[in-house]
């Protein structure tokens, strides 16, 4: 579960790449989301195993044109990989995607300005 800290770093960069990228007068329109992948409740957190939920899936998606989704986790500058999340890591890497973990909205775009470069995209320098 993401702290505090965590959770304003991913906010942060949520927002500011949805309004940025993602909203209809954007094109290519880019999609963004997380994954609330657990809960404070164990009755909960059992339901929503039930209908697919993945302890360690992570923090938020990226997607983009022609198939490239990135998995991208948000850790503060201490933070570290739960087992869970290392598993899960591995296995999407092991099918080809890309896996990120990113400590800070600068850092978030350090990872996705390339991407954006090659879509022909203003890259964010903030």
């Amino acid at each position: 579960m993401l702290n505090v800290a965590e959770n304003y770093i991913q906010q942060q960069a949520v927002l500011h790449f949805t309004n940025n990228y993602c909203l209809k007068r954007h094109e290519p329109r880019l999609l963004i989301y997380s994954i609330p992948n657990e809960s404070e409740d164990a009755w909960e957190t059992q339901k929503k195993k039930n209908i697919g939920l993945l302890p360690g899936a992570s923090d938020t998606v990226v997607c983009l044109p022609q198939g490239v989704s990135l998995y991208m986790e948000c850790k503060t500058q201490i933070g570290v990989q739960s087992p869970k999340q290392k598993e899960f890591q591995d296995r999407i890497e092991a099918l080809g995607f890309k896996y990120y973990i990113f400590r800070s909205v600068k850092q978030f775009y350090t990872i996705l300005n390339p991407y954006l470069t090659q879509l022909g995209l203003e890259a964010y320098n903030g």
